[in-house]
């Protein structure tokens, strides 16, 4: 059984990350596989949902960019290796707030994104990768994810574009989750 670890020789090369947790491309952007989902089901209105699902996330420099989404559940964000990785979160009143994950006195370890928050993330410029384990409570359901698109960027965050413009995909309706 492989070591889920690369060897030191090797740990800064994201491509050993990659076939070591068989990580596969995913539709944010970025590598991703979903690690844990946790059989005690939750009830959520009418339907049934795990209590919790994870899954290990990563950026590289040829894939530097997460694309704004949101969920309706809370995603906790805990930094691997790697990094550091910009996140930007967008509230449903329109606060835009920009937090780094890494290793230095003046970044975190970890973030928190309330149910219904958008989000997108950035590789920062010269880094190799970052690894992040993410963890969706209640767990992960198709049903609660979507895109931000151009149209509801321009409609709804008007002040924001420029700052978001980058992390917007150009296609309307394009939620492969759907």
């Amino acid at each position: 059984m492989k070591s889920p670890v690369p060897d030191s020789a090797s740990i800064a090369d994201p491509c050993v990350w990659i076939e070591r947790l068989a990580l596969q491309p995913h539709p944010e952007g970025g590598y991703f596989r979903r690690i844990y989902t946790d059989p005690v089901v939750t009830a959520q209105g009418s339907k049934s949902r795990p209590r919790l699902s994870s899954i290990h996330y990563l950026l590289t420099a040829a894939c530097p960019l997460g694309v704004m989404h949101r969920n309706r559940s809370t995603i906790l964000h805990y930094l691997q290796h790697g990094g550091p990785v910009e996140y930007l979160t967008l509230s449903e009143q329109g606060v835009l707030q920009r937090q780094l994950l890494g290793y230095e006195p003046d970044q975190a370890l970890f973030l928190q994104v309330p149910g219904g928050c958008w989000k997108a993330s950035r590789l920062q410029p010269g880094v190799p990768h970052a690894l992040v384990s993410e963890v969706v409570v209640p767990g992960f359901d198709p049903e609660d994810h979507d895109f931000l698109s151009q149209d509801d960027l321009r409609r709804l965050y008007p002040h924001h574009v420029e700052a978001l413009q980058e992390f917007v995909r150009q296609e309307a309706g394009s939620d492969p989750f759907a």
